[in-house]
């Protein structure tokens, strides 16, 4: 393999700087050179080294073989690059941060075809609320609402449109009556999630004649976990709020019943998104191809 090896300690640089800008300063290069240097190494190797966004810089599993390979004596650096350019089967660590409202689209079946598929990868699922740079925290990848992924992003749809929904149990509403409208909700019993405890409650979100509006109800009941919320619901503690999805098997069970439907539009759904397009591992195209294949057979 026939590799520039003035790009080397361009490469280093950008390790060592953990940005393409002091990298370019410290190299008393532009940082268009930077980066198209950068550009250069990858597409002779094949392979992505660093993930870029504009908040940061982090090396994939193949930037840091080839920087590890870089402070070994260089009869073994040839042999490096091989080992990068020729590594085409998924294989190594996948980590995921999800968003913990969809957890289930990707464990039970997607996440068991997968590993089935690609015994090579070991992926790790970390379900988070809290919003952060992906690339800074070390991440391959994020699935969260379309609505809400940085611009800079490549994303996947992973779902179809959703839809939220607000639900009791037949005997809390026997009890309590059943709201005709959101604003009703101010006389009920309501159970609510919020992603961390110094964070308000989520507002629930309605529209009418197609003008969206949403409502702080002040539930009596507040939680972060969705199992929690669905628990105390069918417990006919209160009416909760939540992906219809997440209610499905309870109201088609009639444990759960559906409300104020006509209020609730349905909403972009939820996407897999990882910073870039170009010669990304083959690990993450691989998890690409199977977001896309295992949507399309359901």
């Amino acid at each position: 393999m026939k590799i520039d090896l003035n790009l080397l300690p361009l490469f280093m640089a950008v390790v060592e700087e953990h940005s393409f800008r002091a990298a370019a300063d410290r190299l008393g290069v532009t940082r268009s050179a930077v980066s198209q240097g950068m550009r250069k190494l990858e597409d002779a190797l094949g392979a992505a080294l660093v993930l870029r966004t504009t908040r940061s810089v982090n090396l994939t599993e193949a930037g840091e073989r080839l920087r590890d390979a870089l402070s070994r004596p260089i009869a073994d650096i040839g042999t490096a690059l091989d080992e990068v350019a020729s590594a085409s089967a998924p294989h190594g660590l996948l980590r995921v941060a999800v968003t913990s409202i969809a957890e289930q689209f990707l464990s039970g079946p997607f996440i068991a075809a997968f590993v089935e598929a690609y015994p090579g990868v070991t992926i790790d699922v970390t379900v988070t609320d809290d919003e952060f740079d992906i690339v800074a925290a070390g991440f391959d990848a994020g699935v969260r609402l379309g609505e809400v992924i940085e611009q800079d992003m490549v994303a996947v749809p992973l779902t179809g449109e959703q839809r939220e929904m607000a639900v009791a149990a037949p005997a809390y509403l026997a009890a309590r009556g059943t709201p005709l409208h959101p604003r009703d909700l101010a006389q009920h019993r309501c159970i609510g999630w919020r992603p961390a405890f110094s964070v308000a409650p989520y507002r629930w979100a309605f529209a009418e004649n197609g003008i969206p509006f949403d409502m702080a109800v002040e539930p009596q009941i507040t939680t972060n976990d969705l199992h929690f919320m669905i628990r105390s619901a069918l417990s006919g503690a209160g009416i909760t709020f939540a992906l219809e999805e997440n209610f499905r098997p309870f109201i088609e069970s009639g444990e759960l019943v559906p409300l104020l439907g006509d209020f609730l539009p349905p909403f972009s759904g939820f996407f897999l998104y990882f910073p870039q397009r170009r010669n990304l591992a083959p690990k993450m195209r691989a998890l690409i191809e199977h977001v896309r294949n295992f949507r399309h057979a359901r």
